[in-house]
């Protein structure tokens, strides 16, 4: 019998991006039979470049880890059944903690933020990252990334054009306070509690979240057999996974994933 009974998803965005992103994911997946949910985080409900109108003060800036998990708890507690969570970057921290609340029929982590006790080392994780945490800089003024700092992180490989154009449509505004809290305790997994079925999805050319730091999230939860684990790569795929040409290749694997196990 299969594990994953669910046709509820919830997709859950990442960091500095809009909720929008996931749009034409909603629309596949519910011609899939699936129902769909996309929420924005609190405060990131308006249009990017609204938000990004409001940098540097834009109420953005206060938003927390714990804050977030509970805002997706109370939504999906509203759902009719246990969801299956879709998440990216730091939606994937918040998925997995999500799971760890016993809160998901199945996790989908693509890209993901680790969870306090992967520490990522990796050099084009600080590069890409550390503008994030706002540094000798005050919590009360939101990040936005810039532009040059959004070719690295998310658009490498992809054209001006394409890297413009992904810049108007997706970034916004985003908390220091998130960075910092994903270094904390708050974002502590207990890698040995029993889990419904998770999925982790990396990408070789990923600079932010780059496939050797999501094999070593995954590598954490494989050491214990009692929940099914697994991972897939693909080659050359970057940060904005989800809004390449692309992305259905992603999306098939993730339906052909759920419905056999």
């Amino acid at each position: 019998m299969k594990s994953i009974q669910s046709k509820t998803v919830v997709f859950i965005h990442g960091a500095f991006v809009s909720y929008k992103g996931w749009d034409h994911w909603k629309d596949y997946f519910e011609s899939k039979c699936y129902n769909t949910f996309a929420p924005p985080w609190p405060y990131k409900e308006a249009a990017p470049d609204v938000l990004r109108s409001q940098h540097p003060n834009s109420p953005i800036a206060t938003l927390r880890l714990v804050q977030l998990l509970n805002h997706y708890e109370t939504i999906i507690k509203k759902l009719p059944e246990k969801p299956i969570l879709i998440g990216h970057s730091y939606g994937g921290l918040l998925t997995q903690l999500l799971v760890n609340r016993g809160l998901a029929a199945a996790g989908i982590c693509i890209h993901p933020v680790p969870p306090q006790g992967v520490i990522p080392y990796e050099f084009s994780f600080l590069k890409a990252g550390w503008r994030s945490l706002g540094l000798f800089t005050s919590t009360k003024k939101d990040y936005l990334m810039s532009f040059k700092t959004w070719q690295y992180a998310f658009t490498n490989g992809m054209s001006l054009a394409e890297q413009k154009e992904s810049y108007e449509m997706s970034v916004v505004p985003e908390s220091k306070f998130l960075s910092r809290d994903g270094l904390s305790a708050a974002a502590k997994v207990d890698f040995k509690k029993p889990h419904p079925p998770l999925l982790f999805m990396a990408g070789t050319g990923d600079h932010i979240m780059p496939s050797t730091l999501t094999y070593r999230i995954f590598k954490k939860y494989s050491r214990y057999k009692d929940s099914v684990t697994e991972y897939k790569e693909f080659k050359g795929k970057n940060h904005y996974v989800t809004g390449l040409p692309s992305w259905k290749e992603n999306a098939n694997y993730i339906l052909n994933w759920i419905d056999t196990h």
